[in-house]
């Protein structure tokens, strides 16, 4: 079998961010990793968050670090990997990518408790870096220059200790003296020795300095002290005269200051008042600004609470330590300050955000505690509590989407639509979403205006040349031309000098601030002073098509004749040539006058003979033929950009294409040779079943391309790379670029009779989305077959149920005075959960609910909360069949879990409530409710009848009248039944840790038998089904695989005449008799929760489509070739791993590898891989 993969949608969860600048000295940038993409971020004149570069470093990215040599004005980025390599990367601004300076290997591959990568650490002043593992080692390395001023580094120095596990890693600013590395350690050499546990209890975690020595080049164990068993987490503190440097240690609850020679300086940590006295407060994340008269930190708790902590000090002594509340924000994975007044945050859940500050958290009404007014008592030190409020001193810009983490996710067409839809459950708690994914581009709606008719051409022009606004909107009829002035509001002027008498084919801005109408009859050319010239058509012909820049006019007559005109230098337009093309004319287009030069040196030219042919400009050749091609239709629209090769993205080779929309649908986009004129390279693609008209526009200051078919659709170049994305919008008939203050790059369009200005919303996003709020952190999605209802089952550990909550039901009231069914359906009350989160209940309390969706309007029709502690584990759709059982509509079964509690997993009692959906999928009834003694991890129906996995038993149910009635069960499953498929009388069950397993239910003898098992541990996350004999599954270390039971085996299997019970009889130690052949074996790199089969458009063929937890969509498509070695365009990686090295990954269980193919290819508009065996 052989798999393609393509990634539709990069991972949007963030785990990691640095501040820097990047690609020029002031540049406030931020480079983060998402998985193994590795992106350069940085923020716009308007405040948007715009992503410069996106690149797969094909490897885990583990840590991130930046360093800048002494002197130097740009910052380098340390990686830290699962490739067993440390690597050094700088980013080209030319090219626009990350480029490799150093990699050096320092050990074995993997995510492994010894292997370094886990943390990264550089010295202020660029000079040393050190590389640690969550366990024992650490490798310093010296950083330098050579005499060509190229960065250098050194062989590793080895600072490792054994039995020591590192919890947090920093460098201390120590100006130039030798580098010191500070770290959290904890000894468990004799913990390991004691079987009775007391030394475990007594092992104590100590704060290490290791020092560089630079002159003996030799690292050594400077200082060890031992600190408070709650500490987590290091951040250092500036040095060297700009503070007294030294670390700030995050503890449990405290806040302390640590330096060697120091005493230590204390200070506790704020918490909310309605925090339960059992419940610790730990920083998890932590922003620093450094001045040279003043800088402080930024600490987020885990329950988001952000605290501005400042140091008061005289030279290296600190005398107090002051934490104040500063504000609230959603918990993040990373903070980062940005020197123009911007906070970063990365959230650990849900959508990105860019930050505003807007004060300093200098307000006195703040809650402040200090480490001079700290207070101990025989309890521990007093509190200080807060209450949280709405942002003070931040205000957020920006939001960048995020699918992280991506728990579920149906694909079907339920609207109607051209293309399916895909529906995700996202996010955790109060910020969880029901999102609807469609393929394009989102655009917003800025206005709607009727028109006295239907126009035939819309035309947008500037005022004056070098103006960044449009000034007028010319909307031209059938007979008539209407121009619209573009001031504080768009009215109507007839002041424009434009004859309004007769339909406008083409409309221009000349260099001199002139303006040139084209018409049927002739050309209008409106000078600057109002003069009008005229140039009337010859003879009783008529213009039927105009191509012009700022400084060319080329015209076509009936009959073919082409006339081309120029600018002199007294603003007059010159008739320079002619040309008979022999047939009329279909289109023209010529590319805008770049800059230093006089004209565009070729036309294009459309005929209805099915030709496109580029026709010279230059001077003593204009209009003479340079190259010629035949296209398969007849071209109806023409479009000359000028841009980077599509497929050598970022190399500032500017090149010059063609587009040309044929009448039956098909976009040709050709590279044409800006010497020569000469054409090669085309490319061709299907937009939809009208002729695309094509019109420039500007995204991202760029001259680009929007095709008008049946569905609009957008070109444009993005991180080097050109785009070519469907718009999520009807149809327009016409558009013209539009630039206005209050929207300065969008587009003027026609729908029928109206006119709309429209803005294309997140750029370089595959995916747009509508989302619908959800009350807990949703587990799983169910889509009624008959109803078209979404069904979501929603749970949340230690969450307070609405019913346990008073405070919160008397505010769910709505404008009306009525009551509303949870706090989700309240944009306030779910604006102040999504901030502050959601009240903590107790351990082991679960908070349930089921929930019907409309999927048309994404409205909630029916939510039941679940009675009980009770989380949701699992559901399903099933109707019952059998004797004595009336029939029935397709009943809900849910599988809940009582007061479920992990490491180790248990609960009181699990169930299986089963529901009764009534009203046409408007409402929920409890039918009857099923005691099991184990967690139902699993559901699915089975000819007409329910098949539950209840931890490692695998049941079989009847309905009953009062509850469901065991009908036999398997209790041989080795761990715990995670996923559940049925097909025909097989079975096929995804083990947690035990890979896949296949059944088979003999209804003679009333049992389930296993006749076929994988021989792999595999760590089941999701799981479909191929056909028959064969399932594609992941698993949680973000491998694909795809399991074949042999043919020779199936039918021995299907002719078996005691139906498996011989086959079972067969099985060794324990295991199956046959074992299933691992057919695929893929890294996708992240874990997948989600796999289905879709078809993601008209006669398309299926697609193996998935779901990660970082929030990725990607698509396993089926290829019928062997022959893949044109696809084999490998490109450096900037982690360290070889292509064949990372996805080749070595099997222990079986001590050999897979063939796993890679290609890195640029077909398309993403990166692919190649999946073979």
């Amino acid at each position: 079998m052989f798999l393609y993969n393509l990634t539709l949608s990069r991972p949007s969860g963030i785990q990691c961010a640095i501040y820097g600048n990047f690609s020029a000295p002031k540049a406030q940038e931020v480079v983060v990793s998402r998985g193994r993409i590795l992106e350069l971020i940085r923020p716009g004149d308007n405040g948007r968050l715009q992503i410069i570069l996106s690149t797969d470093v094909f490897g885990c990215i583990r840590s991130l670090a930046t360093f800048r040599l002494t002197g130097a004005q740009r910052d380098y980025i340390i990686v830290g990997s699962d490739s067993g390599r440390i690597v050094i990367l700088d980013y080209n601004k030319d090219k626009n990518q990350f480029v490799k300076v150093h990699q050096e290997t320092f050990g074995r591959s993997g995510c492994r408790r010894i292997v370094p990568g886990q943390y990264v650490a550089a010295d202020p002043k660029g000079r040393a870096c050190i590389i640690g593992a969550a366990e024992k080692q650490k490798f310093v390395y010296v950083l330098n220059r050579d005499s060509a001023a190229n960065l250098t580094i050194s062989s590793p120095l080895e600072a490792h200790k054994s039995h020591n596990i590192v919890f947090s890693m920093c460098a201390l600013d120590c100006g130039f003296d030798n580098p010191i590395f500070a770290a959290i350690e904890l000894d468990y050499s004799d913990a390991d020795q004691d079987p009775s546990g007391d030394a475990a209890a007594a092992a104590q975690k100590h704060l290490t300095y290791y020092e560089l020595d630079l002159g003996l080049n030799h690292v050594l164990r400077k200082w060890s002290d031992p600190v408070d068993n709650g500490a987590n987490l290091l951040i250092p503190v500036p040095g060297s005269g700009d503070g007294p440097g030294g670390v700030l240690l995050c503890a449990e609850n405290f806040l302390i200051y640590r330096h060697q020679g120091h005493e230590e300086v204390r200070a506790v940590l704020p918490r909310r008042e309605d925090l339960s006295g059992d419940r610790g407060v730990l920083i998890v994340s932590y922003a620093s600004h450094k001045k040279k008269a003043y800088s402080f930190f930024l600490l987020q708790s885990e329950y988001g609470d952000i605290y501005k902590a400042t140091l008061t000090y005289e030279g290296e002594t600190v005398s107090e330590l002051k934490v104040k509340y500063f504000d609230t924000l959603p918990p993040c994975i990373s903070l980062a300050v940005l020197k123009t007044g911007f906070l970063f945050a990365a959230s650990e859940t849900g959508n990105h955000a860019l930050y505003q500050f807007v004060g300093t958290g200098e307000d006195e009404d703040d809650v402040e505690s200090s480490s001079a007014t700290l207070v101990q008592t025989e309890d521990g030190y007093t509190p200080v509590f807060f209450t949280p409020r709405p942002l003070r001193n931040l205000v957020l810009v920006d939001e960048m989407p995020s699918l992280m983490p991506l728990i579920d996710m149906k694909v079907a067409n339920l609207l109607d639509e051209e293309i399916p839809q895909i529906y995700a459950l996202t996010g955790r708690g109060p910020r969880s979403a029901l999102a609807v994914l469609r393929p394009g581009l989102a655009v917003s709606e800025l206005a709607v205006s009727p028109l006295p008719g239907a126009p035939t051409a819309v035309f947008t022009l500037r005022a004056h040349p070098g103006d960044e606004q449009d000034g007028y909107i010319v909307v031209s009829f059938t007979n008539a031309t209407l121009v619209f002035e573009i001031g504080e509001e768009v009215k109507e002027t007839s002041q424009s000098g434009f004859l309004a008498t007769v339909a406008t084919i083409h409309t221009q801005l000349l260099e001199d601030g002139s303006i040139l109408q084209v018409h049927a009859g002739g050309l209008r050319h409106i000078r600057t002073d109002r003069r009008i010239n005229e140039w009337r058509a010859p003879g009783r012909r008529s213009i039927t098509k105009a191509a012009t820049n700022s400084r060319q006019v080329i015209i076509a007559l009936q009959g073919g004749e082409l006339i081309y005109f120029e600018m002199d230098h007294m603003g007059q337009l010159l008739e320079l040539a002619k040309r008979d093309m022999d047939g009329d004319v279909s289109c023209l287009d010529i590319a805008p006058v770049l800059q230093g030069q006089l004209r565009c040196k070729f036309l294009a030219v459309g005929g209805y003979d099915s030709t496109v042919r580029m026709l010279s400009l230059e001077d003593g050749t204009q209009l003479r033929p340079v190259a010629t091609q035949a296209v398969n239709s007849v071209p109806e629209s023409l479009l000359m950009l000028h841009g980077q090769a599509a497929e050598e993205p970022g190399s500032g080779d500017a090149g010059l294409f063609l587009h040309v929309g044929l009448a039956n649908g098909v976009l040709q986009r050709t590279e044409v040779d800006r010497i020569t004129g000469k054409l090669s390279d085309t490319r061709q693609r299907f937009l939809g079943t009208r002729a695309p008209r094509l019109t420039a526009v500007y995204i991202r200051g760029g001259r680009s391309l929007l095709a008008l078919s049946s569905r609009p659709w957008l070109g444009y170049a993005d991180m080097g790379k050109w785009q070519f994305m469907p718009l999520s919008y009807e149809a327009l008939d016409h558009a013209a670029s539009f630039a206005s203050e209050q929207c300065p790059e969008g587009f003027v369009a026609v729908v029928k009779n109206t006119l709309r200005i429209l803005a294309v919303d997140s750029i370089g996003e595959t995916f747009n989305q509508s989302i619908s709020r959800l009350r807990y952190t949703p587990r799983r999605l169910l889509i009624h077959p008959d109803h078209k209802t979404l069904i979501v089952a929603e749970s949340d550990y230690q969450a307070v149920p609405i019913a346990d909550n008073p405070e919160l039901q008397k505010r769910l009231v709505d404008e009306s005075g009525g009551s509303l069914a949870g706090p989700e359906f309240s944009a306030e009350l779910a604006a102040e959960l999504d901030q502050y989160g959601a009240p903590v209940g107790a351990p082991g309390q679960w908070a349930s609910c089921v929930r019907l969706v409309d999927p048309s309007e994404l409205s909630t029709k029916a939510v039941l909360e679940l009675d009980g502690s009770e989380g949701i584990t699992s559901m399903a759709l099933v109707r019952f069949e059998g004797p004595g059982v009336p029939e029935t509509s397709l009943l809900l079964a849910v599988g809940t879990a009582e007061q479920m509690t992990y490491f180790p997993t248990s609960c009181t009692a699990g169930y299986i409530r089963l529901y009764k959906i009534l009203d046409r999928g408007q409402r929920l009834e409890l039918l009857h409710k099923t005691q099991l003694e184990g967690i139902p991890g699993a559901l699915a129906a089975f000819k007409g009848k329910l098949l539950a996995g209840v931890g490692p038993v695998l049941r079989l149910y009847e309905l009953g009248k009062k509850k469901l009635l065991r009908k036999c069960e398997y209790r041989q499953l080795p761990q715990h039944v995670a996923q559940l498929q049925t097909l025909g009388s097989r079975i096929y069950v995804g083990d947690v840790q035990e890979s896949i397993h296949y059944f088979r239910y003999n209804k003679k003898d009333n049992k389930l038998y296993s006749f076929a098992d994988d021989v792999h541990p595999r760590y089941i996350t999701a799981m479909t089904l191929l056909d028959y004999d064969t399932v594609a599954a992941g698993d949680k270390f973000g491998n694909f695989f795809v399991l074949r039971l042999p043919a020779g085996v199936s039918a021995q299997v299907e002719e078996d005449p005691t139906g498996g019970k011989l086959a079972a009889q067969m099985g060794k130690l324990g295991g199956a008799p046959y074992k299933l052949d691992n057919t695929t074996q893929f890294h996708v790199g992240d874990t997948i929760t989600t796999l289905s089969r879709a078809v993601m458009q008209p006669g398309g063929n299926e697609v193996l489509l998935y779901g990660t937890i970082m929030g990725g969509i990607g698509a396993f498509f089926p290829f019928q070739a062997k022959e893949v070695g044109a696809l084999a365009a490998l490109a450096p990686q900037g982690s360290g791993w070889a292509h064949l090295g990372l996805y080749d990954l070595l099997d222990t269980s079986l001590g050999r590898q897979d063939a796993v193919d890679v290609c890195k290819c640029s077909l398309g508009t993403d990166k692919s891989q190649l999946a073979t065996r």
